[in-house]
């Protein structure tokens, strides 16, 4: 594996807090839909998932590939007086979990802070060897 960019570390930093940030914006919303029974099409907010992939063959960073729909089961509870309820009272609830969704939250904080601290350490690097070549 061979760096040819002399600014690798900062693309590949930037390009994981773009993701991150990414990654945020699709939690927000699952988090902001939790409740959501009925998004107009007659079934409740489906989990958004954001899927990464890798830039190039090498060292090159990571970028969101796509966001895709959670496809698993909608949990059911009891409410018979909630206007979405059906003939026995049960409630079609969304798959979003959100002790899940503040766990995800957390990672993606913590990936963007790293991110954050390379560039700082880097920004860091090239005063000090600024500083030595004067």
């Amino acid at each position: 594996m061979e760096v040819n960019n002399t600014f690798g570390p900062i693309d590949i930093a930037i390009s994981g807090m773009r993701a991150q940030s990414k990654q945020m914006e699709v939690i927000s919303s699952n988090v902001a839909n939790a409740r959501t029974t009925n998004t107009g099409k007659g079934e409740p907010y489906r989990r958004l998932e954001a899927i990464f992939k890798t830039d190039g063959d090498d060292i090159g960073g990571v970028s969101l590939d796509e966001i895709v729909r959670d496809m698993s089961d909608f949990p059911k509870i009891l409410d018979p007086g909630h206007p979405d309820a059906d003939e026995h009272g049960y409630v079609t609830m969304p798959n979003v979990n959100l002790p899940i969704e503040m766990i995800n939250l957390n990672i993606a904080m913590r990936a963007y802070q790293a991110n954050a601290a390379i560039l700082k350490r880097y920004q860091t690097m090239v005063e000090t060897a600024l500083e030595l070549l004067r």
